[in-house]
Parts: C-alpha cells; sequence; structure tokens
C-alpha cells in the first residue's frame, strides 16, 4: 500500500506533544479573549504609570471586551460562543448581513428569489418614470427549458387606449357591476403594512382609476382618506363584520358594504401562501387602529380561524355568498381561493348547479403568492402553482357554461406586462399584485416583513420607520407603476395583432420543452370543450376523471359511491 495514499500520520508528520497540551491550557479558540485580558493589562498599565488617555479609553474598551468574553462562557443559549468567546459574535454579524451581501455583491440578475433583481428593477423604472428599455438583447437563455414567448403577428394592431377594463358582475341579483382594470393591488391587509403604505396604496389607486384589495383585516380609516375603489375581502376572523363573539354580523357588514367607495366584496377561503393554515395577531400588536379596523378588543390577540364558521357546505357557502350580494345592495360578490383538494372546488362548483347562484366572480391565489410570515412548509409546500388553478378553475367553468357569468382574478408573483398576458391566456380575466405594488412603495425585498424593522417603512407598524415612507411621492409611484405596466400591455397585445388582453389565448403563447422542442400552451394544458361537463363528459384530463365523481355539491368531503351524481344545469 502506497504510504502517501494512507490516512495515517508519517513519523516525521507527528505533531509535537506540547501543542495538544498547550491547546489544552490555553485554547486556540478563546485567544480574542485571552488578548482582550492582556490589553487590559498593558493599557491599564499605561493608564496608571502614565495617566495617558489612550491608555485610559484602550483599558475600558479591552475591560468591556473581557467582560463580553466572560458572559459568552457563562451564558447557556449559544453552544458557539461557549466555545468561542467574543470571536463567536462575528458569525452571527456575517449571518445578520447575510442577505445584503447576497443581494448587493453575489445574486445574479435573473435569480428569483423569490424576485430577481431584474423584475425588481423594472417596477424601479417603471414607478419612478425611468426608462424600462434594454440594451444589446435579451439576458435570458431563449434554449434554455421553460423558456416562454408570445407569437407576434405580421400584421400589428392599433390599440387607442391602454386603460383595459372587464366588467364584473354576471348574477341576477348583481345591481352595480363594477369597471375593473385589468390589474389591480392584492390583499394586504392594515397592520401587516403600515398605515403610510396603506395610503399611498389608496392614493395611487384613486389616481390611476384601479381597485385596492383591503386584505382580510377590514377596512381601515386610512383606507378611507383618499377615496380609491375598494374590494372588500372578508376572511374567516370576519373583521368588520363580526360580533363580540366573533361571528358574522349582518349588520355591521351592511355598515361597511354599502359605503360607495366599496366596490365589490370577496370571501376569502385561503391564499396561496399558507393555505389551511389560520393566524393570531399578538395583542401586543392590536392597536387601537387595527382593533377599530378589525372590531376586535385593543390589546387581546387576535384570531383567524383556518375555515369559516358561517357555512359548512358547498351549498351553504354559494347561499351565504347571496346573502352577502344582496345585504351589500347589489355589488359584485366572489372568493377567493387557492386550489388545494381538487374535489372540493368541484363540490363548490356542483354546489353552483344545485342552487343556481354563481358568485361574480373567483379570485384564484397561487401557491408561489406572498404573505408576511407563514411556517415554511406552508410556503414551499401547499398549496397548487397559480398555473395549474387557474387553468383548472377556467376549465371547470367553461366545462359548466358558466365561464360567461363568472370573471376569474388572479394573483402569484405578477409584475410585468408578460406576466398578465400569460395568465390571461390561461384564463384570466384581469391580475392582481402585492408585491410588486409593494416594489413601487420601495420594498427592496429585505425580507424582515415578520419582524417590525422593515428599512423602507412598508411593512411595520413602527411609528419612526413609517415615517420614511412619504405618502405623496410613493402615491404617484404606485400610480406610475400601474400605469406604465399597462401601456407596455398595450404594446404586447398589438403586436400580437389583437385589440384587447382577453383576445390572448394559450394559442399565443409558446414554451420550450427542450432544446428542439417547443409547444404551445395551449397543447401542454388542453382545454376543456363548453358544456361537456353538464352533458356528463368527463374531459380526458386525469383531475376530471379522479376527481369530479368525488364531488358532492352538500359536503366538502369525499362524496359516497351513491351520490355521485351530476346536477342540472343552472337555467339561462
Amino acid at each position: 500500500m502506497d504510504r502517501s495514499a494512507s490516512c495515517e500520520p508519517r513519523e516525521g508528520d507527528a505533531v509535537p506533544a506540547w501543542m495538544p497540551a498547550l491547546r489544552d491550557h490555553l485554547p486556540i479558540r478563546r485567544l480574542a479573549w485571552i488578548a482582550s485580558g492582556a490589553g487590559l493589562l498593558a493599557f491599564g498599565y499605561v493608564w496608571l504609570a502614565h495617566g495617558a488617555r489612550a491608555g485610559a479609553a484602550g483599558a475600558l474598551l479591552c475591560a468591556a471586551l473581557v467582560l463580553i468574553g466572560w458572559r459568552d462562557l457563562r451564558q447557556t443559549q449559544r453552544s458557539i460562543l461557549r466555545n468561542y468567546p467574543l470571536i463567536g459574535h462575528l458569525r452571527f454579524l456575517l449571518e445578520a448581513i447575510r442577505p445584503e451581501v447576497r443581494q448587493y455583491f453575489v445574486e445574479g440578475d435573473n435569480e428569483a428569489t423569490p424576485f430577481s433583481r431584474q423584475q425588481r428593477s423594472l417596477v424601479y423604472q417603471r414607478a419612478k418614470g425611468d426608462s424600462d428599455k434594454r440594451p444589446f438583447g435579451t439576458q435570458a437563455d431563449v434554449q434554455a427549458p421553460g423558456y416562454e414567448w408570445i407569437n407576434h403577428s405580421l400584421v400589428p394592431s392599433e390599440v387607442a387606449s391602454h386603460d383595459f377594463r372587464v366588467l364584473i358582475g354576471g348574477s341576477a341579483s348583481c345591481t352595480l357591476p363594477y369597471s375593473a382594470s385589468v390589474f389591480n393591488i392584492s390583499a394586504m391587509s392594515f397592520g401587516a403594512l403600515s398605515a403610510n403604505a396603506i395610503l399611498a396604496l389608496n392614493a395611487g389607486a384613486m389616481r390611476g382609476g384601479f381597485a385596492h384589495d383591503t386584505g382580510e383585516g377590514s377596512i381601515s380609516a386610512h383606507h378611507r382618506v383618499h377615496g380609491g375603489d375598494l374590494i372588500w375581502e372578508i376572511g374567516s376572523g370576519y373583521f368588520g363584520c363580526r360580533d363580540d363573539d366573533g361571528r358574522f354580523s349582518a349588520e355591521r357588514f351592511v355598515a361597511n358594504a354599502r359605503d360607495p367607495q366599496v366596490k365589490m366584496i370577496e370571501l376569502k377561503l385561503s391564499q396561496g401562501a399558507k393555505p389551511g393554515h389560520g393566524g393570531v395577531l399578538p395583542g401586543s400588536k392590536v392597536t387601537p387602529e387595527i382593533a377599530a379596523a378589525r372590531g376586535v378588543p385593543e390589546g387581546v390577540d387576535c384570531v383567524s380561524p383556518a375555515c369559516h364558521r358561517a357555512f359548512a357546505t358547498p351549498v351553504e357557502m354559494m347561499q351565504f355568498i347571496e346573502r352577502l350580494r344582496r345585504l351589500s345592495g347589489g355589488k359584485p360578490t366572489g372568493f377567493k381561493l387557492c386550489i388545494g383538494h381538487p374535489w372540493e372546488w368541484f363540490a363548490i362548483a356542483k354546489a353552483m348547479l344545485a342552487t343556481g347562484i354563481t358568485p361574480d366572480f373567483i379570485v384564484v391565489d397561487g401557491a408561489e403568492g406572498g404573505t408576511g410570515a407563514a411556517p415554511l412548509e406552508f410556503t414551499d409546500h401547499v398549496g397548487a402553482p397559480l398555473q395549474e388553478g387557474l387553468h383548472l378553475v377556467h376549465n371547470t367553468l367553461v366545462g359548466l357554461d358558466l365561464r360567461d357569468r363568472i370573471r376569474i382574478g388572479c394573483a402569484g408573483k405578477v409584475v410585468s406586462a408578460f406576466d398578465i398576458a400569460r395568465l390571461v391566456a390561461l384564463g384570466a380575466d384581469w391580475c392582481n399584485a402585492a408585491r410588486g405594488f409593494m416594489f413601487a412603495l420601495g420594498c427592496v425585498q429585505a425580507q424582515t416583513c415578520h419582524t417590525g424593522r422593515c428599512p423602507t417603512g412598508v411593512a411595520t407598524q413602527d411609528a419612526r420607520r413609517q415615517r420614511a415612507l412619504v405618502v405623496p411621492t410613493k402615491a404617484e409611484r404606485v400610480q406610475r407603476f400601474h400605469d406604465n405596466t399597462l401601456k407596455a400591455l398595450k404594446e404586447l397585445v398589438q403586436a400580437a395583432g389583437l385589440a384587447h388582453p382577453g383576445e390572448i389565448t394559450a394559442a399565443h403563447v409558446v414554451r420550450r420543452i427542450a432544446q428542439h422542442d417547443v409547444r404551445l400552451l395551449s397543447t401542454l394544458l388542453p382545454s376543456v370543450e363548453p358544456g361537456a361537463l353538464l352533458a356528463g363528459r368527463l374531459p380526458p384530463q386525469r383531475v376530471f376523471e379522479l376527481y369530479w365523481p368525488l364531488a358532492d355539491a352538500a359536503s366538502f368531503a369525499v362524496a359516497p359511491p351513491r351520490s355521485r351524481t351530476l346536477p342540472h344545469a343552472i337555467p339561462a
């Protein structure tokens, strides 16, 4: 055997016996602390012997370091500090600044974590009114699997305006339909965002003529200052419309819902970032403003249950939606969900047929959506991504001949005009963005939303920090980001030879599968024939074959075999 390849030390390589003994009595890992003690002695001598001020300052500094090292040795929380007194703090310092070091010095322009520098820069440029043009060609690898593009026309169209609208409100009891922009602010509650952030977002929405979703934290005083259109989101906590026991209160609902500023009512079933997970806002964070907006006691833990108590079955849910619509005075009423068990979504669809009640809209939230705080397992591994969820909802409504009555919104990492165009191609009528508009406010993706120490004053309740967010300036940026994004969307629509984003289909978008293989999205994500489900013809997609028979309008649970029947169609 070759000794040079052996793990055994050679005779001449033996460690001198004095070195282990020295480490036992004078461990190298404690050298910084020991050096501080030596410095204390040296500077102390200079100070006492010569009265030098520098000696006094040095002695005090070294004394502080010695005390810190002594505390490190005695504390029991961190093993690193017990073994490496004083110098071990470098590890925690480097870990604290690691995100900033990575973002500014290491991260590539196209690394999405969760948004790439290129995506963030695009928002910043459009929000500030700077040029968003790119020199020298694309930075994307057009040969990489997953690369997508939209097919253009040799005879581009001319579109008069970039103010693209969609009319929401197709049910008989909806007497106040809403003409919404195809790009709106997604649900973000006051409490998760600062007062100044809410003020700037709503002022921007007012100026730009688009909608601002309140989030489930309800309508705060800050939402009302500038009068921008609101979509009132109602979650399982019924904030803003609850009684003292936390149950739905029709009287309090009417007081908010009939406010002219509220344009639509959105019942939240789940959100993409943490579907199936409730939440608790600690009492220490329930300020007088938050308590007033949510209708909860100040300083008491504010609980958002994981599920609703106002209904327990799909049929009851449809009846509750109809009740909300009538109580609101006929405003468009719908619901938001992230797709989980497919049979539960199918049960809701069957309940529409069984009751004859349809929502005016459905917002599909993708698992890639954002949140102020959620368990890692939920953000990474719970809920369907937006592409799959949106496509399933669209196909189901087409198969039931309900697509013309029900509008579909969606949310999940939308920042560019191509993002909007692609999602419209998959079945959306409009798109919402949360983090995109946060970037417009100045968010730098520090990812400290859950700590209350947001460096830009966007996601904090710290009054000193949110002073950094100047409302008039940021409101202008919110409006400008929306406006410039829709101008870019108009250019895409024109390039495709179309007149409105709603004309974009999955046949317009191409995806690279392999180096020598590309497919239309319409091939990869096939559509359902209109009325197929009503006629009893299950589409070839496996999700329908497996789960449609399991759905029951009377329950969110898997249906027993005897009740797996198709309800009758809704009368036209």
